[in-house]
């Protein structure tokens, strides 16, 4: 199937006339249906989204979260609703806007993009006493990867492909998988989210955990496959008890929204998010949620109404 890139995909864009402005809000505040689809307990979407309303309550804009099970749940969920919002990895939106990956045959052509978040990256953990620190050692391992068909596991699974190995996926939520590390019912626990991952430095906190990542050449394979992954790099001391620096691969996230979210809503959101003076309520990878970090997407067109916001906020999207 031909893929779609994001100049032909800005040209899809349905924008809605209307003024931008507090009106919004105060139309939402008065009993919208709007909805946050983040993901489940012990990942790094829910209590972001779970700050990001609270942002936006603070602004007359009310949001209700929905737990999920991730990035690709939620791209179909934005994708058939104009009242749902969504947290996304970049990579699970490209194979969405194209009909590859998990959704196979069926592009999302209804999914644009709000506002930047953060960094994803991607790393394991393992108890020390199993003496594994490396992708290679997996094999034959059982390695919990999150939700089932979740990007964590999609992306796991193209690694063990470079590698040559052969462990065994056991789903599940990051905070279900992050008990199985600790009583020994996994052998590692591979995840992405914001650094330091949540439910790796849990478990890093509550025992003797090795966290690591990829080797130079798995890295460079995994950005060779994933065009829109990057290579990334974390000093000793991001868990308890690491010793020393690991390298990986990580791509960025965005929230987004049905391209049919009318244009002052959408503008009333990002524009919100985006001159909050305090974001703390979303969690430390809120520090990068910021309007200049807009380019850091080069996958989701934004919608109309992000554009004006960002454009009042000096930044050219789209």
């Amino acid at each position: 199937m031909k893929t779609i890139g994001r100049r032909q995909a800005l040209s899809l864009l349905t924008a809605t006339a209307g003024p931008a402005s507090t009106a919004a809000g105060r139309a939402l505040a008065q009993g919208s249906s709007l909805s946050l689809m983040t993901a489940g307990p012990g990942s790094a979407f829910l209590p972001y989204g779970q700050g990001i309303a609270r942002v936006l309550a603070a602004a007359g804009i009310r949001v209700a979260i929905r737990e999920s099970k991730g990035s690709n749940e939620n791209l179909d969920g934005v994708d058939a609703s104009a009242r749902t919002l969504g947290t996304a990895f970049l990579g699970s939106a490209l194979d969405a806007i194209n009909g590859t990956g998990f959704a196979a045959g069926k592009p999302h052509r209804n999914v644009r993009a709000l506002f930047p978040m953060y960094e994803t990256a991607f790393m394991a953990a393992a108890l020390a006493s199993r003496g594994l620190s490396s992708v290679k050692a997996l094999d034959g391992r059982k390695v919990g990867c999150g939700p089932a068909a979740g990007p964590a596991e999609d992306y796991f699974r193209a690694l063990a492909a470079i590698a040559a190995i052969k462990p065994v996926i056991v789903s599940g939520t990051p905070a279900d998988l992050g008990q199985q590390l600790l009583a020994g019912g996994i052998d590692a626990f591979w995840q992405g989210a914001f650094v330091p991952i949540p439910s790796l430095a849990a478990a890093a906190n509550a025992a003797d955990v090795v966290v690591f990542g990829l080797s130079d050449d798995e890295a460079t394979a995994m950005a060779k496959r994933f065009p829109f992954m990057a290579d990334a790099a974390y000093p000793p001391a991001t868990y308890r008890g690491q010793k020393a620096g690991l390298k990986t691969v990580a791509a960025w996230n965005a929230v987004v929204a049905h391209k049919d979210l009318d244009e002052a809503t959408a503008y009333a959101i990002t524009k919100a998010v985006l001159t909050a003076r305090d974001l703390s309520a979303a969690g430390p990878a809120a520090a990068s949620t910021k309007a200049t970090n807009a380019s850091k997407n080069k996958v989701v067109p934004y919608h109309p109404g992000a554009i004006r916001a960002l454009a009042e906020l000096g930044v050219k999207a789209g």
